[in-house]
Order: C-alpha cells, then structure tokens, then sequence
C-alpha cells in the first residue's frame, strides 16, 4: 500500500488529500523515459477536487498500476488496460482510472491503470509520449503475462478522452521507440474508446493522420453522447464506418444525453453514465473477455 500525500495547488483552487492505493505498480522506463520527455519538476501529486474526485498531476515516471480479480470473482484470464482522460495536462485518475479498474477486477478482469506522462499538452505532438507508455505497458503486460495469470492473447485497451485518443493512436501505428519486440506484442486484442478525443481532423473531416486504419485494428467498442461538446461525436461514427468498411469487428452506441468526462462518476440522471458499464460489459462478454453470455434482451434493466 503507497500513501500519497498532496500539498499544494492553488491556481486551480484544488483541495490535497492523501490517498491509499491498493494497487501493485510497474514501472514502464526503468533506464529513462525516452523523447518527448516531461520535466521531473514539480513532483506528481494526486488533488482532490470541488466535486470529490482525484486527479494526477505532474506524471513523469510513467507506470502501470495492476488491480487483481476479486477474490470473491471468478478471474476471467483477461486484462485490460485504462488509460484516463484529462486533455493531456493531467490524468482524471479516479473515476477515468482506478475505479474502472476495480469494476473491471470485480467481474475476474485484471484492471491495469496506465499512469501515462503528462502534462503533455504543451508539447508540438501531445499524444506522441503517452502513446509510447500505452505501447510499452501492453508489451510489459504480455512479457508478465504468467506473473499476471492472464492470457498474452486477451490483453485489452480501454482509453477515456485524451486517453481514448491514446489508445487508438497506439493500436494503429508501429512501434513508435526503440524495441526489437515483434510490433504485434504491442497491440492489443481488443479496443475500447469512450468519448475519444480529437480522433478526427477537424479541417480534412477524416480520422487522424497519425492513425493508420489498416495496421490490423482489433475488434473495437466505441461509446459517447451527441451533446458531447469536447469529443466530436462524427468522430465516432467516421471510425465506426471506416471500421465496417474493412471487416474489422465493430460496435458503437451513442446517446442523446450524456455530455463528456462521465467516467464512474455516479450520475444516475444521465442515460450514458448510467448505462455505458452495461454495455461494455456485454461487450466483454461477447469477446470472451469476461464470463457469462450476452443478454438476449440487451435493453433489460441491470
């Protein structure tokens, strides 16, 4: 157990606490983070917000934090790796991380939280460092794979936001540092994008450059809502097209009311936050990633 304790920010008017965390840790770069690199200075601190929920600031030695099934849940042999939101600058750590890991750990997943660099937001490619973290956890992961108990070949990617804009960054290129790996030990097997960020070029209207859609893509859940003012939801359905288009195994939901950033935050008000969880874990259901069949009637109460 890692006890960290917070004592500072003011700008943003933000509360430090201190926090447990019960999670295990890997560290991605033992011999140094490579280029684009974020300063050591000021220390990461995890604040505590207005509205109750935790932040990482300042990350500059990126990691993995590995959350266990339950004891009291059947482990699945899967894992899946979150990658938080929070516009390159910060992490939204709780509610876009470490609570989707311990959902995930509930029903027999190894939940994997990417502590990803940042801030990265001033930097001319800002996904370009927490892309390369993303690459090399889901490589680590494969490599621990026994330590893990998982299968190597049922390692998932589930990215929120800047995180979603990560994820799929990652999954559609080559390797982007150094390795003599086999680039396929660092894709995933599965994708899962949750109001992804900026996927789209807003001047050409067609996904990013920096994603190559026909580097084998995985099978690939995308879910937002159309009043998200943050993530374009056309977005979502371009890459859902272009997903259809080459036989890549897709499947998106997008609701009316949702807005952006829900994450686990307890919104019972919100079809999206109140539903999105469901959803996905039919999904998982339905990609061998977690036990139990698909519902028949997906639209039955949960």
């Amino acid at each position: 157990m890692r006890l960290f304790l917070t004592t500072t920010v003011c700008v943003l008017l933000l509360t430090s606490i201190a926090v447990a965390d019960d999670s295990s840790e890997i560290v991605l770069w033992p011999d140094g983070v490579p280029e684009p690199v974020v300063r050591i200075e000021p220390a990461e601190t995890l604040v505590k917000g207005d509205d109750g929920l935790t932040r990482r600031f300042n990350v500059s030695k990126p990691r993995l934090f590995v959350y266990p099934p339950d004891a009291t849940a059947s482990a699945t042999g899967a894992a899946i790796i979150v990658v938080p939101g929070g516009g390159f600058g910060r992490l939204a750590d709780e509610h876009e991380g470490s609570s989707v890991c311990r959902w995930l750990a509930s029903h027999g997943i190894v939940g994997i939280e990417l502590a990803y660099r940042t801030p990265a937001n001033k930097q001319p490619n800002p996904v370009q460092g927490p892309a390369q973290d993303l690459q090399k956890g889901i490589l680590e992961v494969r490599i621990r794979s026994t330590e893990l108990k998982i299968d190597p070949e049922r390692i998932g990617v589930l990215g929120f936001s800047a995180g979603g804009q990560t994820a799929l960054v990652a999954a559609a290129s080559e390797p982007s540092f150094p390795t003599s790996s086999d680039p396929a030990l660092l894709k995933p097997n599965a994708l899962l994008l949750i109001y992804p960020h900026r996927i789209m070029d807003p001047e050409t209207r067609k996904i990013r450059a920096d994603v190559n859609l026909n580097s084998s893509l995985p099978p690939t859940f995308i879910l937002q809502a159309v009043d998200d003012t943050a993530s374009d939801p056309n977005g979502s359905t371009l890459l859902f097209s272009e997903l259809l288009r080459r036989k890549i195994p897709a499947e998106l939901h997008i609701y009316e009311l949702g807005g952006h950033g829900f994450g686990m935050k307890p919104n019972p008000a919100t079809p999206a936050a109140r539903d999105w969880s469901h959803r996905v874990l039919d999904w998982l259901r339905l990609r061998k990633f977690a036990l139990g069949n698909v519902p028949l009637d997906s639209g039955a109460a949960h």
